[in-house]
């Protein structure tokens, strides 16, 4: 429900008894500037000494009432003043006209959002004193965009949380991937199943520190020129668990109905498998042999070796169990596992022979040194998914660690996580649960999505209201098509008073009543059908705003970002022709900013 402070009258209430007065003020006041103007310049054109008053109502009555003469010198003055004053008028009206041509139809309602105080956590000075605060002097925050009314930049500071829900094709890259990648003062960590995001930033990126990208499925024609071991992340049981999970969540279809048995039983199967290779050392491709060969008991026996006897008895069981049962149980784990198949995925997650001369990627020396990390991956089952995100955790865990090892348990410079795509590339089912906690270890995650519903499927009802809660900003750049959370954003957004009025007329004369009617800012046909280039901003402590998205055209980093797309994407001409068309709007735009 909205708040009291939200409801105001609305500004442009007029009577039309109140637009013709203004109308006749106006018309007065020009004739009578008009002929005082006249008076005076023909005059002193003509050399009269006619004495002239200051007043220019006393002239113009003046001469209404023939006590001033009126020269031939003066109708052309009045005439010149006329061609000058239409000639304004007519300026004006074009320029009027192509100022409410370049606004959209919904910037009339940031009239009735927060400005000014109501968003002042969210600006730059307030980002810039909780940045000194935290020891980071690079960048004040992370961007956001631009009040529609009253003109202010807007950042997440360095300890805020974010989620953003944008539409396909909204500009979710371009407006608040890239931006934020670029501003990044420490190591930056990014996920996506697009090449795009790579190609804006990776040069810039490559100016403070190392560039890793993850390519197992070569949607950037990445070559495996390094490698990450997946096991040596598990260290015990409880990180061999989380890895499981990853590849459980991974391997499932959005929506997909799971059997209460095996699929934790095949989860507790893939556990105990990990774990053993990790101990032995082996390759994670080993896994997924195990996952075939039901009778095989050497993973049980290197769990035994190495002290882990219930695990070990827990695969002992599965592999003694009934033919059925352990078909089942070992069927659901090798599903899970189905993407350590690919050969080309294995090369990235597998040495070369005994001696492999590529880099191994260490996530803790990946944090301290402040690089960039992209992991790609396509949707859907059987993807390189799970070992993104699974990539992802182990990032973002040593990010943890070394917070708890700093001043005050939090990092000295912030990494940034860019989770572009989050529902589909990077499902981290305990993502929601953790949320709140990361933003004060300076681990700051934004996590992008294209719907409400598509966060429902990782994490369900009441995990995404947990993410979304636990978020300190939270934008909406339009094109969802969802009336639930659209009804729900549109009276977070809040409701505003319109004051009409009535004219009625009687045997004693006319009157004029005014009534109140309540109507909401932004109803949701207006959230659905959101212009590119505007988006809803709800911060905690601060009112719902409307600001104007700044993509990276506009930005500082411009020139650094055109000159990396040319150098990588094989279509940059292209690329940089649409961006070229998006700045131009952008500048249309910024034209209006000072605005109300």
């Amino acid at each position: 429900m909205s708040t009291p402070n939200n409801r105001r009258k609305d500004p442009g209430a007029m009577g039309a008894e109140m637009v013709l007065l203004w109308v006749g003020i106006v018309v007065v006041v020009l004739a009578v500037a008009s002929v005082n103007v006249a008076v005076h310049v023909g005059h002193r054109l003509a050399g009269t000494g006619t004495p002239v008053p200051a007043d220019p109502f006393a002239v113009f009555f003046s001469v209404l009432g023939g006590d001033i003469p009126w020269p031939p010198q003066a109708t052309w003055a009045l005439a010149g003043v006329v061609v000058l004053v239409a000639a304004l008028a007519t300026l004006v009206g074009l320029w009027w006209r192509g100022i409410r041509q370049r606004r959209t139809r919904v910037d009339r309602a940031a009239a009735y959002m927060g400005r000014g105080r109501d968003v002042e956590a969210l600006t730059r000075r307030h980002a810039q004193a909780s940045a000194k605060r935290l020891g980071v002097t690079a960048s004040p925050g992370v961007p956001i965009g631009r009040t529609v009314g009253g003109g202010q930049t807007l950042y997440g500071s360095w300890e805020d949380m974010h989620i953003d829900i944008w539409g396909p094709r909204t500009g979710k890259t371009t407006s608040r991937a890239v931006p934020a990648i670029l501003d990044a003062p420490g190591a930056v960590l990014v996920t996506s199943n697009k090449r795009d995001v790579v190609d804006a930033t990776r040069d810039v990126r490559a100016r403070t520190g190392p560039v890793w990208v993850f390519d197992p499925q070569g949607i950037s024609l990445e070559e495996p020129t390094w490698w990450w071991n997946p096991l040596s992340y598990v260290t015990d049981e409880v990180r061999a668990a989380k890895l499981a999970e990853h590849f459980a969540s991974g391997s499932r279809d959005p929506g997909a109905r799971t059997d209460a048995y095996f699929e934790p039983a095949g989860q507790d199967l893939l556990t105990g498998l990990l774990l053993a290779a990790a101990l032995d050392r082996r390759p994670i491709t080993d896994v997924y042999r195990w996952t075939t060969r039901p009778t095989d008991e050497a993973a049980a026996d290197i769990l035994r070796d190495h002290g882990f006897t219930l695990t070990a008895a827990q695969v002992a069981g599965i592999v003694a169990a009934p033919d059925k049962q352990r078909g089942g149980v070992f069927g659901t784990a090798q599903q899970m596992a189905s993407c350590l198949t690919n050969r080309q995925v294995a090369t990235w997650v597998t040495p070369r022979g005994p001696i492999d001369t590529r880099p191994h990627f260490d996530p803790a020396a990946f944090v301290a040194g402040g690089g960039t990390l992209y992991s790609l991956s396509k949707e859907g089952r059987g993807t390189a998914g799970p070992l993104v995100t699974a990539l992802t955790v182990a990032v973002v865990e040593a990010a943890e660690e070394l917070a708890a090892r700093s001043a005050g348990g939090r990092l000295t410079t912030p990494l940034l996580g860019v989770l572009d795509e989050a529902a589909n590339v990077c499902r981290w089912r305990e993502l929601p649960n953790l949320y709140s906690h990361y933003g004060s270890r300076g681990i700051v995650l934004m996590t992008i999505l294209q719907s409400w519903s598509q966060g429902v499927e990782v994490w369900g009802e009441s995990g995404m209201k947990k993410l979304w809660s636990a978020a300190n900003v939270a934008v909406y750049g339009g094109g969802v098509k969802e009336p639930a959370f659209l009804e729900d954003l549109s009276r977070m957004v809040g409701d505003y008073d319109r004051q009409a009025s009535t004219l009625s007329t009687g045997r004693g004369g006319r009157g004029v009543s005014y009534q109140l009617h309540r109507e909401r800012i932004l109803d949701v046909a207006d959230l659905a059908a959101m212009p590119k280039g505007r988006a809803i901003v709800l911060a905690s402590g601060s009112r719902p705003t409307l600001i104007r998205t700044q993509p990276w055209m506009a930005g500082r980093h411009a020139d650094a970002v055109r000159a990396s797309i040319a150098a990588h994407d094989p279509q940059a001409a292209r690329t940089l022709s649409n961006a070229d068309a998006e700045l131009a709007a952008v500048r249309v735009v910024e034209a209006t900013r000072e605005m109300p």
